[in-house]
């Protein structure tokens, strides 16, 4: 009998070939010996463009012990992930996302972290991928995590396969189709039994800086309604993201102020100035930092409100107040 892996590396793809191309490559490179020591298992979200052929040359090319789900339904990362994990061999399982490239060290480094930590959950280190735009666009979007980061994102992170099982894995009846608040949900539902997590600086990823357009923006704005039921269930990441118990983030908080002093008559009105400058500021300095400068304003406010609303609508789903 075949022993198992020293870890699984799960990735749930969607639509995404030429950065699959990418992590691929840098799984290939990894220091950690390959096809003897660590096993691949990409679930295809029955991607649309050239995914299926990236796939299929990577396993006849043999530099990766590779193996292929292909979905015959769409059903979101929460469930492409927990299929991939399900299907693994190792006691080890490693996340990462279609649009990362782990460096060399990346699985050696999670691996001593796992011997010197038995039963942790392991958070890599995650930055901007080098070779996208400095500075990030008002249209891109990435993902960081410097240091110890509540939402203890997929895109980078490990976990000991006897700890999804206890948990049950990723709760794929809760979250549809669009990203955001599974990875969550499930880190605190496993600290919730007792898990320790432990941030491993050496275990680096870059994420891709992905220019969404305009539209695109909004629509990452818009979809965050199901994701905000993580902070429903779990207070304590709850208060470690939000501003005074209420407000999602400070441009939420600012941008309240800013509306309710438009609705000010009388006597009331001088205390507008006072409601909406931090906001103008907020808009200003992202002007200023991710460009487009004053033009792009009306853009940002648009955005936030977009965004504002997702959440909005959450508190009325989810029956807790927040914004």
């Amino acid at each position: 009998m075949t022993p198992p892996p020293d870890v699984s590396v799960v990735v749930a793809t969607y639509n995404r070939a030429d950065q699959l191309e990418r992590l691929l490559a840098g799984l290939r490179a990894q220091t950690h010996p390959a096809a003897e020591r660590f096993e691949v298992v990409v679930v295809d979200d029955l991607s649309g463009d050239r995914t299926p052929d990236v796939l299929q040359r990577e396993r006849e090319a043999g530099n990766l012990s590779l193996s292929v789900i292909r979905r015959t339904r769409r059903g979101g990362p929460a469930e492409a992930r927990d299929e991939g994990w399900r299907a693994s061999r190792a006691g080890l399982i490693a996340f990462t996302d279609d649009d990362c490239v782990p460096t060399p060290e990346w699985i050696a480094a999670g691996l001593e972290a796992a011997a010197k930590h038995p039963g942790a959950i392991l958070q890599g280190r995650t930055e901007a991928d080098p070779a996208g735009p400095d500075p990030i666009g008002p249209f891109s979007r990435t993902v960081q995590v410097t240091g110890p980061d509540p939402a203890y994102q997929t895109c980078n992170i490990f976990y000991p396969r006897s700890l999804l099982e206890r948990v049950g894995g990723f709760d794929t009846e809760a979250f549809d189709r669009s990203p955001g608040g599974e990875d969550s949900d499930l880190a605190w539902r496993a600290i919730g039994t007792g898990a320790k997590t432990v941030f491993v600086d050496g275990a680096l990823v870059h994420h891709a800086v992905n220019d969404l357009g305009p539209i695109g923006k909004l629509r990452v704005a818009a979809r965050w309604t199901t994701p905000m039921q993580c902070y429903v269930r779990h207070p304590e990441l709850r208060r470690a993201h939000f501003v005074y118990g209420f407000f999602w983030k400070r441009t939420h908080l600012w941008l309240a102020s800013a509306l309710l002093a438009l609705t000010l008559r009388g006597r009331w009105r001088m205390l507008s100035g006072w409601l909406m400058h931090r906001y103008l500021w907020s808009l200003y300095a992202r002007g200023k930092i991710e460009g487009g400068g004053p033009l792009l304003a009306p853009y940002f406010v648009l955005y936030d409100l977009v965004e504002l609303f997702a959440v909005a609508r959450a508190a009325v789903r989810y029956r807790k107040l927040m914004l």
